[in-house]
């Protein structure tokens, strides 16, 4: 009897043990799924425009690439064919890129583009400035201000969608010009380019980044709204356009696309 009863006494314990393990594994199997809903990208996620804007594609495959230098790379996204569908912006220690390349596949963006820019950290160098500063002030130090902090980054991913073939195919601004004789900054004339669409009428015609379109047809061009409704009137047609790139005056022509 107590050989049966100690064998049995271990058979309870291991059954115990392997339950344990098994609770131990749906502990950590739904820590798993609730840090997965902690998508930082995700919970800072902001849409360009109020519009509907996403891949063509019903499935897109999604790439995702690390850049340098947000506003340049902005103007090459541009360029080649996308629109911003949004951006995500946030602090915090660290921040798997994996996860806005998830976010980015779940709002079906074409490509994200990631940025990590050191952002601060308490280190012994910024330390012992503080006591030099104390010293020479004769003030005090709080403890808190000397214990070691941990780093910090600035994370930012641009999602973007490709876009059909413009019928035009420029981006473009409205400048001022600041003036110290005026209580109001003066408007410059027409549209500063700031980005044309490659293989687009626009690039085909030779406008380039950096020329101000002044007219497009019979339609001088003062708001964005302006260039929208020309060349929905001269949609399909060869129109002329006139512009400054820097003190020379140019007129060229342009066929615009047709709808399909």
């Amino acid at each position: 009897m107590p050989v049966v009863s100690t064998n049995n006494s271990h058979l309870s314990l291991v059954k115990f043990m392997l339950f344990s393990l098994a609770s131990l594994g749906l502990a950590l199997f739904a820590h798993q799924l609730y840090a997965a809903d902690q998508n930082p990208y995700e919970q800072n996620y902001r849409k360009q425009s109020a519009g509907d804007l996403r891949s063509l594609q019903a499935v897109p495959d999604t790439k995702m690439y690390v850049g340098n230098h947000k506003n340049e790379d902005n103007i090459t996204m541009l360029e080649d064919g996308y629109d911003l569908m949004g951006t995500s912006g946030f602090s915090a220690k660290e921040a798997a890129s994996g996860l806005a390349l998830q976010h980015a596949k779940s709002i079906k963006a074409d490509i994200v583009m990631v940025y990590q820019k050191y952002e601060s950290a308490q280190t012994a160098s910024s330390k012992l400035q503080l006591i030099k500063e104390a010293a020479k002030n004769g003030g005090e130090i709080d403890p808190n201000d000397l214990e070691e902090g941990p780093t910090q980054y600035q994370y930012h991913a641009s999602y973007w969608a490709k876009l059909p073939m413009p019928l035009f195919g420029v981006h473009v601004i409205k400048l001022k010009q600041d003036s110290a004789n005026e209580a109001a900054p003066k408007e410059l004339p027409g549209l500063k380019v700031i980005a044309v669409i490659k293989a687009s009428p626009a690039y085909n015609m030779g406008l380039v980044r950096g020329d101000a379109i002044l007219k497009l047809g019979d339609v001088t061009l003062n708001t964005a709204d302006d260039l929208f409704a020309a060349v929905k009137r001269y949609v399909g047609q060869k129109v002329a356009v006139e512009l400054q790139r820097g003190d020379e005056a140019i007129t060229q022509f342009v066929q615009l696309n047709a709808r399909k």
